[in-house]
């Protein structure tokens, strides 16, 4: 009995020790981490983390600052970087600031909803020109196609064509060669076309006004002067254009500052001066046969084409008096849009006010397609 009682209090004291030198481990681990932790560092700021550029702190040590994310289009892609490395034109930063990447290229191309749109809205416009081109030369020795002179008619509805079909350079990638025919086509085309209207515009005004039969003024009845009037128009803005691509014609370019992290391609027009010329001339000629077509809109004929000119001429300026501010106040390919739409707008009222009526009366009035109908004891147009 001796014996055991001696074990147990042997083990008892091994075990009391055992305890006694965990506690005393405990105690040295703590006593060092405290330790450790009252070791002054040797900076004051952490390491600042590609996409993050080093900005010191007023008034204090040099190892003291803040770590401040580089701007958009800037980046760094090392550790503790003092200043922000900028991406080239043609790339732009990353979300993380850290990795330049490339721009996204944006114009208004065909595979794109809007230009694919825009396109298609163009040729069946174009289509239906010239479908109503087939249906006066089919009638053309019919009154409603004679009044007032068919022959420029057929020069109207083929320039109108051309004007339709002319929106399609102002799609796809803006080359060297598309820049440089956008606003010269356009401007030519529809010169002939506003020139075009004036000079029915003025045949009118003469048929109506100059009564006296030896009268002078009536030798511009002739249809050969309304074509020399629509020549010498399309041949003063062919001189401007011709001008202009001698001078500063239009070039490829791309504007990087409008939208962030795009890269905008574009024509740029090389001289502003000469696209306000080209547009002013076409605003000259607009205005000049809407003047003249309401001031002759009650002339005593049972279908009176002034009337119909004086419409297409209202929705002509009313768009183009719109489409400059608002060209002016847009970017990207929104911009291209805007001219694609005004030159379709303006063209399809002048196609709309003038032809369509025309159109009606042949296809589903036949009853009015006579002479009677067509002219009065004051009208007196050559065809």
């Amino acid at each position: 009995m001796l014996t055991r009682l001696a074990e147990d209090l042997s083990m008892a004291v091994t075990v009391q020790d055992l305890t006694d030198s965990l506690d005393l481990a405990r105690r040295a681990t703590l006593a060092i981490t405290l330790r450790e932790a009252q070791i002054p560092r040797s900076t004051c700021s952490d390491t600042c983390q590609p996409g993050y550029r080093k900005s010191t702190r007023q008034g204090e040590p040099s190892c003291c600052y803040d770590c401040v994310p580089c701007s958009e289009g800037e980046i760094t892609n090392a550790t503790d970087m003092e200043t922000c490395i900028p991406c080239s034109e043609d790339q732009w930063s990353n979300q993380g600031r850290d990795t330049c990447i490339p721009r996204t290229v944006e114009f208004l191309s065909y595979e794109d909803l809007l230009g694919a749109a825009l396109a298609s809205v163009a040729v069946v416009l174009a289509v239906i020109t010239a479908l109503v081109l087939g249906l006066f030369t089919l009638h053309w020795d019919s009154p409603v196609v004679r009044a007032n002179n068919r022959g420029l008619s057929f020069l109207l509805l083929f320039a109108l064509m051309l004007s339709f079909l002319c929106c399609l350079l102002f799609i796809g990638y803006p080359g060297k060669g598309t820049c440089k025919l956008r606003q010269t086509v356009f401007g030519f085309f529809f010169t002939a076309a506003v020139s075009s209207v004036l000079a029915k515009t003025i045949t009118v005004v003469i048929a109506f006004k100059v009564t006296k039969p030896n009268s002078k003024l009536r030798k511009l009845l002739r249809p050969s002067m309304s074509y020399h009037f629509v020549l010498v128009c399309s041949l003063g803005q062919a001189v401007i254009c011709t001008v202009w691509l001698i001078t500063s014609p239009p070039y490829p370019d791309y504007d990087t500052q409008s939208i962030t992290g795009k890269m905008i391609l574009k024509c740029n027009e090389g001289s502003p001066i000469a696209f306000y010329i080209v547009v002013s001339y076409l605003g000259v000629l607009a205005a000049l046969s809407f003047l003249v077509a309401f001031a002759v809109r009650k002339v005593p004929d049972r279908y009176n084409e002034a009337q119909m000119i004086t419409f297409s001429m209202l929705v002509f300026c009313s768009v183009w008096i719109s489409f400059i501010p608002a060209y002016l106040s847009s970017n990207s390919k929104y911009m291209v849009a805007l001219e694609i739409f005004a030159i379709l707008a303006s063209s399809s009222g002048i196609l709309g006010c003038i032809f369509f009526p025309k159109c009606y009366i042949i296809m589903w009035r036949p009853d009015l397609n006579s002479k009677g109908n067509f002219i009065t004891k004051h009208t007196n147009i050559k065809t």
